[in-house]
């Protein structure tokens, strides 16, 4: 690889390396099956480009989809589902003419999202994605040793008794509530959880703090990456654990507050979850290594 063209974006806070596979290849010879060996050596912060991660937009499996959506941790694991990332994904498309489309349907491992986009003096500014069911099954977050939905459940989780609730939003999530996330140790927390045995794919974990009715506070440990500003399917899984554990009602916007930004998102009784938030393009680069 000589060099590789990308584009830098991020989602309330929470930055990917974009890689356009549809409109070509951002490097001779190179797929999207070669993420996983970049984001070790672009994702550092200090010695390379710096990020949560990387994505690939490439051309959709389904055709019912405009584009595919493939999501890669800073470890070079790949996600399902990024909900910051998608939003990202579709202005992307839009800005840049390769989909002039207000609403569109993106492909993920986590299956068809739709977007509707928000476009002001013909930039897209705001995405809302509905982000699909919430999973609820244990075996379908997935979590072991449960044998029924863990919501507010007093739960061991890495060597230490927490009241957690567990779903999954296209990924697993570990959502707990608490006084104060700005006073935890997120790094040796969300680590020791992250790789409780329980969870057989790894965990995101959110701590939360309940601020009102629609008015919520968190931070996230991302599996495969740390602490990151924002995770837009915690920050939905957040939005369904506080209205299954009656700290927020059904059909009505719950603003949650990231390090990052806001969030708005609204979980209807089916557990069927939309999420709304801005999208930033940072810059166009073209990476040369050494």
């Amino acid at each position: 690889m000589n060099s590789l063209a990308f584009t830098k974006m991020h989602g309330t806070g929470n930055d990917y390396i974009y890689l356009d596979f549809l409109s070509g290849s951002p490097s001779p010879g190179l797929t999207p099956d070669d993420i996983p060996a970049l984001c070790p050596v672009l994702s550092p912060r200090h010695t390379s480009v710096g990020s949560d991660g990387m994505v690939g937009i490439c051309p959709p499996d389904d055709s019912r989809a405009d584009a595919l959506m493939r999501m890669f941790n800073a470890d070079g694991s790949e996600s399902a589902m990024c909900g910051n990332a998608i939003r990202c994904v579709g202005k992307f498309l839009y800005d840049r003419g390769i989909v002039k489309k207000e609403r569109m349907v993106i492909e993920t491992r986590a299956g068809l999202k739709e977007l509707r986009l928000t476009v002001e003096n013909g930039v897209c500014t705001r995405v809302s994605v509905d982000m699909g069911i919430a999973e609820i099954r244990p075996e379908k977050v997935p979590v072991i040793g449960y044998d029924a939905p863990v919501i507010g459940r007093n739960c061991i989780l890495g060597g230490q008794a927490y009241r957690a609730t567990m779903l999954s939003m296209g990924n697993p999530h570990c959502v707990i509530f608490t006084d104060d996330p700005d006073a935890l140790d997120l790094a040796e927390i969300g680590s020791r959880i992250e790789n409780d045995l329980q969870f057989p794919e790894r965990v995101n974990v959110e701590f939360v703090r309940v601020l009102g009715k629609t008015d919520l506070q968190m931070r996230v440990w991302e599996r495969g990456t740390g602490e990151t500003y924002a995770c837009g399917t915690g920050t939905c899984a957040t939005a369904v654990a506080a209205v299954l554990c009656g700290h927020c009602p059904y059909d009505e916007p719950i603003t949650v507050h990231l390090r990052g930004g806001d969030l708005t998102i609204t979980v209807s009784r089916d557990l069927r979850v939309t999420m709304e938030g801005g999208a930033v393009t940072v810059y166009d680069g073209v990476y040369y290594p050494e």
